[in-house]
This record gives C-alpha cells, sequence and structure tokens, in this order.
C-alpha cells in the first residue's frame, strides 16, 4: 500500500479545517423532506460528501451502499460508503485542527491529545471491513426490529492513523486494567445512556486496533465518523466509535448499557435461536463471520444461453482472510472453486471470478459461498435472534438464460 507520511497526514488535517461538516449537513438531517424510513428503499443523493445512496432513516443518519458500488472494485470509494449512527445529535460541524481526545482512567498520566500530536506519532495503515451488525437485517423471517438493511451496511477502506497500543503506552496502562472503553461527539436524547463501548484490554494493544483520520487516503467523510475514529479490524461496527473524543483505561469489566444489555448475541452456534426465543444466554457480539456477494449480476438478471458468461463478486472472511470462493449454478448442489484476485490484507475484501459455460436456456439459481483461512464455510442454515445480527447465509440470486 501507498506509505501514508506525515506530509500527506498533514494535508489532511488542513482538508478538515473549521469547515468540515458545514450547514449543508445540519440542512440535510433537519430541513430536508426526505422519504424513508424502516423498510424503505428510497434513493437518496442530498447529504453533503455522499453519492447515491439507499435511505434507511434521515436522523439519525442510516444511509445503505448500492450493491452495485461493491463491483466497481474491492475499495468502497468514501462517497458511497454506508453510514450509521444512534442518536440523532451528530456533530454537524467540527474544527479539526482544536478537536481533542481524551486519555484516561486507570493511566500513569492523562492525555489531551490533539490531531497534530496523533499525526507525529508512528503511522499505521490497515484495509478492514466495516460492516454494521444488523447488515442484512431486512432478510431475517420473523422480521425483527430495527433497521432493515438489504446487503449494503458494510464497506472496505484503507484507513491510516495510529495504533491503539502507542496511544496506550504514551498514557502508561496501570496494572490490573481490563478494558478500554471509548466514547465519541454524538449525544443521547435525555434519559438515554451515552454510546460507549469497551474492548479487553489485550485486544486494544494488540497492534491492530487504531485510531484513523483517513479513509482511502482521505480525510474521514463527516458523515463516516471526521475527525478521528476507532478501527477494530475483524470486528462489527458497532465498535468502530466516530468522532471518538474519550478513551478510558478500565480497571474492571465495562458494566454500561451499550455492553451489559445492547448488542449482544446468543452464545449458541451462529447466534442463532428458535425464532420467539426470549429467555437464553447472551454476549457481547464480537467477530464478523465469513460473507460472499456476486456483484456484476443482480437477481432476475437475464444471461444469453449457450454463451460462455463472467461472474464476479466479493468475499471476506470476518475475522481472518478468505481461503476459498466457490460458486453453484444449482443453487448448492454442485460448487466449483472461483479464482481469487488479489489479497490487499486479511480483514478486507477480495474480489473473486469466474466464467461460466454456456447453459440451456431456463432458471438458474446461482449461489456463492465463501470459506475463510479458519476453515469457516458459510452454510445454509437458518438464522435468528431478536437483534437481527450476524447474518452469513449463501447468498443466491436467480438468472434466467434466454
Amino acid at each position: 500500500m501507498e506509505a501514508f507520511d506525515r506530509r500527506h497526514a498533514l494535508r489532511l488535517l488542513a482538508a478538515g479545517g473549521a469547515a468540515a461538516g458545514t450547514p449543508a449537513l445540519a440542512q440535510a438531517l433537519f430541513d430536508l423532506k426526505l422519504p424513508g424510513g424502516n423498510g424503505a428503499r428510497a434513493m437518496t443523493s442530498a447529504f453533503p460528501e455522499k453519492g447515491t445512496m439507499i435511505l434507511q432513516r434521515t436522523r439519525a443518519p442510516l444511509l445503505e451502499t448500492p450493491m452495485a458500488v461493491f463491483d466497481d472494485g474491492v475499495f468502497t470509494p468514501n462517497d458511497r460508503f454506508f453510514v450509521r449512527w444512534h442518536y440523532a445529535d451528530i456533530p454537524l460541524a467540527i474544527d479539526g485542527a482544536r478537536h481533542r481526545v481524551a486519555v484516561g482512567g486507570a493511566v500513569r498520566q492523562r492525555l489531551s491529545l490533539s490531531l497534530a500530536n496523533l499525526m507525529a506519532m508512528p503511522r499505521f495503515e490497515i484495509a478492514a471491513v466495516n460492516q454494521c451488525s444488523g447488515n442484512s437485517r431486512g432478510y431475517f423471517s420473523p422480521r425483527v426490529p430495527g433497521a432493515q438493511w438489504g446487503h449494503g451496511a458494510m464497506g472496505n477502506a484503507r484507513w491510516g492513523g495510529v495504533r491503539l497500543r502507542d496511544v496506550l503506552d504514551r498514557a502508561g496502562v496501570l496494572p490490573g486494567a481490563v478494558a478500554v472503553r471509548f466514547g465519541g461527539l454524538d449525544r443521547p436524547p435525555p434519559g438515554a445512556p451515552p454510546f460507549l463501548k469497551s474492548l479487553a484490554i489485550d485486544h486494544a494493544r494488540d497492534g491492530e486496533v487504531m485510531l484513523a483520520f483517513a479513509m482511502n487516503d482521505e480525510r474521514l467523510p463527516m458523515l463516516n465518523g471526521y475527525p478521528l475514529r476507532l478501527v477494530v479490524p475483524g470486528w462489527y461496527s458497532t465498535y468502530w466509535i466516530k468522532a471518538l473524543s474519550s478513551i478510558e483505561v478500565l480497571a474492571s469489566p465495562d458494566s454500561q448499557y451499550w455492553m451489559e444489555k445492547a448488542y449482544r448475541i446468543p452464545t449458541a452456534p451462529r447466534a442463532s435461536v428458535v425464532p420467539g426465543a426470549k429467555d437464553f444466554p447472551t454476549e457481547p457480539i464480537h467477530a464478523m463471520n465469513p460473507r460472499a456477494f456476486v456483484t456484476n449480476l443482480a437477481d432476475g438478471d437475464a444471461i444469453v444461453a449457450r454463451t460462455p458468461f463472467a461472474v464476479r463478486g466479493i468475499a471476506f472472511g470476518g475475522a481472518t482472510g478468505v481461503r476459498a470462493v466457490e460458486l453453484s449454478m444449482n443453487g448448492g448442489r454442485s460448487w466449483h472453486r472461483a479464482q481469487l484476485g488479489p489479497d490487499m490484507g486479511r480483514y478486507g475484501f477480495r474480489r473473486w471470478e469466474m466464467t461460466g459455460a454456456g447453459v440451456a436456456p431456463g432458471s438458474y439459481r446461482l449461489a456463492v459461498r465463501c470459506t475463510n483461512s479458519d476453515g469457516v464455510v458459510q452454510t445454509n442454515a437458518p438464522i435468528w435472534n431478536p437483534g437481527g445480527y450476524m447474518d452469513n447465509r449463501i447468498e443466491s440470486i436467480a438468472v434466467r438464460a434466454a
């Protein structure tokens, strides 16, 4: 990957400036009468720094990436990268030069770090998929509450910034620390708990968790967490705190709402329980699982009969790399190995492609599955949990040869 040097980093800081966000973002959120709501699939291009997106909700913004975008390459363009905030009171304009991140708790020295302070530290870059815990929730049956995402609540980017471990070392973690908690600039309504998430201390210090101020070699868009966000490679985006403003080292386990009550999954295999079940052991959601998608064909598309045709898409292994991608033309009764594209990093998207032999006229069910580097294979087994989390069933589309 391209070296991310200090000069480039300082250009990113200058590009933000006091005007990052601007009143246009407030107008898009509060003044425009946009269609949408849970379950709607309206399209919008009304949000600053964003191209045409699927609108799930305006406040707090939920914008989904159209699947066709993923056919353009393994890195999702910043202006088409999905958006998910929890509370409506999100930052609309931030002076990047004045922004500070407070580091405290069980540390030897409390810190107040500016972007310039962070940019003076050793640089780190990693490619990683950012995926909402509820991606594909709209396909759960029976339906569950929450944003009825299709498959586009995900994206892959090159994240540039500094290792969290280096920040914690600078503060000096005290013996006995067990976790690190993170908060951002979004604010809850009266009576609601602030959105905070935490990681175990060893995970936080693994050298891959990072504080990112760059996304695909540009500054973070406002809606994706400008000026700084946490990046937790291989884990769902609930941990990827946007507009990061606080880092607190904890001497005891985190018992606040967003760890003890929200974003919890069944401990059962694949986080799946009987639909309607309510009494079962849970744990905080954590690592992602493998997935694969077709990107150059959509459900219902036609191909030319008796003529070779191209099929391609993306896959990711979740918390590890992609070992194999397989394609089926008969709904999963038989499988054929696809060719993998370059490996851009074990946490990112990987391109796959295959040339299908010509088929007779008729209807076909095309399915694709991923096997990750740990040997975990996607299956078609049903999945259900009350949160609508962690769907990774084999994706299939209907095509007709004519």
